[in-house]
This record gives C-alpha cells, structure tokens and sequence, in this order.
C-alpha cells in the first residue's frame, strides 16, 4: 500500500509541476506577444513610409483618370464647336438680335394686313367693273346648337299591393 501511495503521489506532483510549467509557458509567451507589439508600435516611422506609398499610388491614378476625362470634355467641346460652326451658330442669340426680328415681324404684319385690307376694298370695286374676278365668299353664319329640351324625370311609381285578404276567424 505504500508503494500505491508513493505512485499517486508522484503523479500527484508530476500533475502539480505540468500545471506550474504550463502556467511559465504562457507567461512566456504573453511576454514576447507584449515585446512584438512594442516593436509595432516603435516602428511608426515605417508604417508612415507605407501608408505614404500607397498614397502616392492612389493619387497618380486619380491623376491619370482626370487627365482621361479631361481629354474626354475637350474632344466633346471640340464636336460641339463643329457642329455650331456647321449651323452657323457660333454665338447664342443676343437681346439687340431678338428685337431686330421682333420689329422685322411686326413690319412684315403691318404690310400683310395692309394688302389684306387692300384685297377686300379691290374686290368690292372691281365685282362691278370684272365679271371674271373671283367672287369673295364670306364665311357662312355659324349655326347654334340645337337646343334640347331638359328630359323629364323618371317617374316613380308605388306598386299599391292588393288589400290583404281579411281572416276569418
């Protein structure tokens, strides 16, 4: 029985000292873990330089696509020239051209109504002188509308029921 108790309690401390062993272990390790995340932190300087390369990176490809679509507005402002200089539209309409037109129309309207009024005095003249003018027709006075009469109302009708027929008791 003694050597049963001599085994348990080797094992017993073979246990206790693993257990100890594991706890240094971890403690170990916890502190290279901790000295590799200062060695991180003091590299600063090296992760700026990183971060400063990427940057540089970034910005010369925003540079190259806004010089790609900035040739991309001219080529279109350059098709939109031609076009205007197809049409004849190399400036937009100024105010003094707007009104220039203005007054040529209401010129051009002053003349119409003249010869129109000229046209209708000639053609009364000359009915009598020319039998072969043509005559003018004057437009047919407009017909107005029939006018209905309002339709009656539906009428309603009671449907007088029969008199009941009397019981006799």
């Amino acid at each position: 029985m003694s050597n049963d108790k001599g085994k348990v309690t080797d094992k017993a401390g073979e246990i206790a000292r693993n257990i100890w062993l594991a706890g240094v272990g971890a403690y170990g390790r916890a502190v290279e873990d901790a000295e590799k995340m200062l060695e991180k932190a003091m590299e600063p300087p090296k992760l700026f330089r990183d971060l400063v390369k990427a940057g540089a990176a970034l910005e010369e490809e925003a540079r190259g696509a806004l010089q790609g679509s900035a040739s991309a507005r001219h080529s279109v402002e350059e098709r939109i020239n031609r076009v205007r200089e197809n049409f004849h539209m190399q400036r937009p309409a100024r105010y003094e051209d707007i009104a220039a037109l203005q007054k040529q129309v209401d010129r051009l309207s002053r003349k119409v109504a003249a010869l129109s009024r000229a046209l209708e005095g000639g053609d009364r003249s000359t009915r009598a002188s020319s039998k072969s003018a043509p005559k003018s027709r004057k437009p047919a006075p407009r017909k107005q509308p029939a006018t209905r009469k309002p339709a009656r109302p539906a009428r309603t009708t009671t449907r007088k029921r029969p008199p009941a027929a009397k019981r006799q008791s």
